[in-house]
């Protein structure tokens, strides 16, 4: 039995063909779409890869090939159902449908896995945002390393743009040297006991970089000693008025790329849902115009299906053709040679009396 199966009048095809046409047209602006989205992502991503210890750029080059995919098997596809108002000009076509629905149906699951990788993508972006971070900070005063000496430029835009401050919090930076051992003066008791008192001989201090003070505070910033308040006048870290951002850089920077893949997923979903409904019409066009040069009467009502048998059915019979491709061909079951074959007891005979046997009685 035939899944989805509906009767076409001769009007109704040359409609669906003219409708497909222009759909076909719009799905060509939707690749472009696509393609868009996914260049836009990039250039969001790249901002910030420095930050990120493994990229997450498979995102948003999955969109860039799917929309330029999309831009040619629809461009294609409107040729196609433009030519299939007529019958004479679809049997030029008639080979190539099955392919180009086929490659088609493969397009549109890659539109759907796109859409799902959108919203899946959270916990990878949020363990490679916490290595990135952790690297950037700890390599926060190479100012003059190769390779390194943008790092502090990058981390200081990002807690100034984003309001933030460390990883998860600005007790982050009390873990970490983040002044070069170029600025530290090495005569100072201080400085060398606090180098001593480190087992890695790092200069740890309960202090922030300047892009960690809130605009917000109506007090100057308290970089330094920000857990001895009995040196700062009036100070209480508890207060609204703290003068450090309070949210750590890797849930802003989360928060910000999570939301924007969310509105790009849901993007790609309905553009993966138009893709289907075109599909589905160019599948309905392709059975009934067959089925009207099997009638040979291009004026006649005919039916047109999605799938010809059931899924089960169609399924198997599938599964069938794929388990038989590997199989050889046999020649003995040719029906074009007949090679008669000696038998057993002539071979026997042979072997005894030391004639060639032929095969041949």
């Amino acid at each position: 039995m035939a899944v989805g199966k509906l009767s076409f009048t001769k009007p109704e095809r040359e409609k669906l063909a003219e409708v497909l046409w222009l759909l076909n047209w719009i799905s060509v602006l939707t690749g472009a779409l696509l393609f868009g989205l996914g260049l836009f992502l990039k250039v969001e991503i790249q901002k910030w890869q420095e930050l990120m210890s493994e990229g997450i750029l498979h995102v948003p080059h999955m969109l860039i090939t799917t929309g330029l995919a999309a831009c040619c098997i629809n461009f294609l596809g409107g040729k196609i159902c433009l030519d299939c108002t007529d019958t004479n000009k679809f049997l030029r076509w008639k080979l190539v449908m099955m392919p180009y629905i086929v490659c088609t149906f493969f397009f549109t699951s890659c539109i759907l896995w796109g859409a799902l990788t959108c919203y899946s993508v959270r916990s990878q972006l949020e363990e490679s945002l916490s290595g990135g971070l952790r690297n950037a900070m700890r390599y926060y005063k190479d100012t003059d390393t190769p390779g390194r000496c943008y790092l502090k430029k990058t981390l200081d835009l990002l807690q100034i743009q984003f309001q933030c401050c460390g990883i998860s919090g600005y007790r982050d930076w009390f873990h970490v040297q983040w002044i070069s051992n170029r600025y530290l003066d090495m005569t100072s008791s201080s400085v060398v006991d606090r180098l001593r008192s480190n087992v890695e001989g790092k200069y740890l201090m309960d202090g922030v970089p300047f892009s960690c003070c809130s605009t917000l505070s109506p007090r100057p910033c308290i970089q330094q000693q920000v857990s001895d308040r009995s040196i700062h006048f009036n100070y209480d870290q508890r207060s609204q008025q703290f003068n450090l951002w309070r949210r750590g850089c890797r849930q802003a920077l989360l928060d910000h790329y999570t939301g924007l893949m969310q509105s790009i997923g849901l993007t790609v979903l309905l553009i993966w849902l138009f893709e289907l409904l075109v599909l589905t019409g160019v599948r309905y066009l392709q059975t009934t115009m067959e089925n009207v040069l099997h009638l040979g009467d291009p004026d006649s009502e005919v039916d047109g299906w999605i799938l010809e048998n059931s899924l089960a059915e169609t399924a198997r019979s599938n599964f069938n053709i794929i388990k038989n491709m590997g199989k050889c061909y046999q020649v003995d079951n040719d029906p074009n040679i007949n090679i008669p074959t000696a038998t057993a007891e002539q071979e026997v005979l042979s072997c005894q009396v030391g004639t060639p046997v032929t095969g041949i009685q």
